[in-house]
């Protein structure tokens, strides 16, 4: 993500309630994103077993940190693996210095952890200026690591791809209206290209909260907690009931404008915080993600019915070094001491 209650916390092991992050109907799922920005954090063992112990099945991380890795080796947890952004310009200039990057995160642990995605990458944009340094060098690095992938046998296994979000569309609503922004068509055009040749997905971070927080004024809440009363948005042969969906459906829409109408989009963070903004409270974080665990366990978009949504919850704890606003702090599922804020059940359909 580039970018207070006073009810007790329960305990994540509390009898009755079984957190599963991670529930396959079909191929249908629900992920957590495991972040390390914190200097309170329990230690990669730990998170792992606490993964395994509330039945998570899904994990995304930022980085190929090898005591974490080391941690998921026989854990069964399928697993979305970042390149950092600072690692690109060394991945995309020499395609040894790739090779080398894949034997050792990836190769030397394949045989007992589940890579499903190699994340190029994370809300890189030329337009963005914390980020645009890096924009030239991420397809280059895709292209390296996609041919390091292959060159050990892991291509039909394991996807490459990068990690977008809402900043890379021009416009996003109505949702059919959808589109990159222009000055980013150089960027993803060929990125969509590269994904559609080698059957991958596009990974997208997409955050209702943020477009509600954007703009209070023309977004209610309820539309953006999965509890509008009914559709919000009518849009031609389309009707929207949740900004979710409205979000995601902008994202195929644009797809399809630059030949890229067969991709999937997985939603690799998603999220609502529990503190630091009037919107953000505990109630809303749990209604956020009640709801959109039970329309993904049980439903599609509009533009896409029938299809699967593959979505990951941000985040699995709370980070006290997360730079920017308050709320950054304060996206976990859980607290640094492994206690569950909330409960919700995963399983809901």
């Amino acid at each position: 993500m580039v970018l207070t209650s006073n009810k007790s916390l329960l305990a994540p092991l509390l009898l009755g309630f079984v957190i599963m992050s991670y529930l396959t109907i079909g191929t249908q799922s629900i992920g957590v994103c495991y972040g390390r920005v914190g200097n309170n954090l329990p230690s990669p063992s730990q998170v792992i077993n606490l993964y395994k112990s509330n039945g998570i099945k899904g994990m995304r991380i930022y980085d190929p940190y090898p005591e974490t890795l080391q941690a998921l080796r026989g854990s069964g947890i399928q697993l979305i693996l970042d390149v950092p952004n600072v690692d690109l310009q060394s991945l995309a200039t020499d395609a040894s210095a790739a090779a080398a990057w894949v034997q050792n995160n990836v190769v030397n642990y394949a045989s007992e952890v589940n890579f499903s995605y190699i994340a190029v990458g994370n809300e890189v944009l030329p337009t963005v200026d914390s980020t645009s340094r890096y924009a030239q060098f991420v397809l280059p690095a895709m292209k390296n690591i996609q041919s390091a992938i292959t060159s050990v046998g892991l291509k039909g296994q394991i996807k490459v791809s990068t990690a977008t979000y809402s900043a890379v569309l021009g416009t996003s609503y109505p949702p059919s209206s959808g589109s990159f922004n222009n000055q980013v068509s150089s960027f993803i055009n060929p990125i969509v290209s590269f994904l559609a040749q080698n059957d991958s997905p596009l990974l997208a971070n997409i955050y209702p909260y943020f477009s509600y927080t954007g703009n209070r004024k023309d977004i209610q809440l309820p539309y953006a907690l999965f509890t509008a009363p009914g559709f919000t948005v009518e849009d031609g042969r389309f009707q929207y009931q949740n900004l979710f969906d409205a979000s995601l459906d902008a994202l195929y829409a644009a797809l399809e404008r630059v030949n890229g109408a067969n991709l999937r989009v997985v939603v690799s963070e998603t999220g609502w915080p529990s503190q630091g903004d009037p919107a953000a409270t505990v109630e809303n974080a749990r209604t956020y993600h009640r709801n959109l665990i039970k329309h993904v366990n049980g439903g599609s978009t509009p533009r896409r019915p029938g299809q699967a949504i593959e979505a990951y919850l941000f985040a699995m704890f709370d980070e006290n070094e997360k730079p920017g606003l308050e709320t950054e702090k304060h996206f976990g599922l859980f607290t640094p001491t492994q206690h569950s804020k909330y409960q919700i059940s995963f399983n809901s359909i």
